[in-house]
């Protein structure tokens, strides 16, 4: 996300991240990664049982899909950053307009399965 940050400023969006961990770990994150936008901590999960977000096993780490994404990120210069609090919770991306409208939804199936750039900043208003 942190790439396509003025893409979506552009188009009159801001972003934001949630994370598991505690603040220690966030702030840790925010210097490795660079981000600038807003990283908000959800220890509890609240926020991720609310989107209906899952959890893999074991078992997706070894899918042939999740091993492919690894490669491609691995290519593109990036790698695996510390552990959090739970490695198998899946995420999910999502576009909120004013007045609680949801504009786009999406909620991973495996750790690979991530929203296309073009699908978010095609869902702004």
């Amino acid at each position: 996300m942190r790439e396509h940050e003025q893409e979506f400023a552009q188009k009159g969006a801001a972003l934001a991240a949630i994370g598991l961990a505690d603040l220690r770990y966030a702030r840790l994150f925010r210097a490795e990664t660079e981000i600038n936008f807003p990283l908000l901590v959800d220890v509890q999960r609240q926020a991720y049982r609310a989107a209906g977000l899952g959890s893999a096993s074991l078992l997706h780490v070894f899918r042939k899909d999740n091993v492919a994404a690894r490669k491609r990120a691995r290519t593109a210069g990036h790698r695996q950053r510390r552990v959090g609090k739970n490695p198998f919770q899946l995420g999910g991306s999502f576009v909120f307009a004013p007045g609680n409208v949801d504009c786009y939804v999406h909620v991973s199936r495996t750790f690979a399965d991530n929203a296309p750039i073009s699908a978010l900043l095609s869902a702004l208003p």
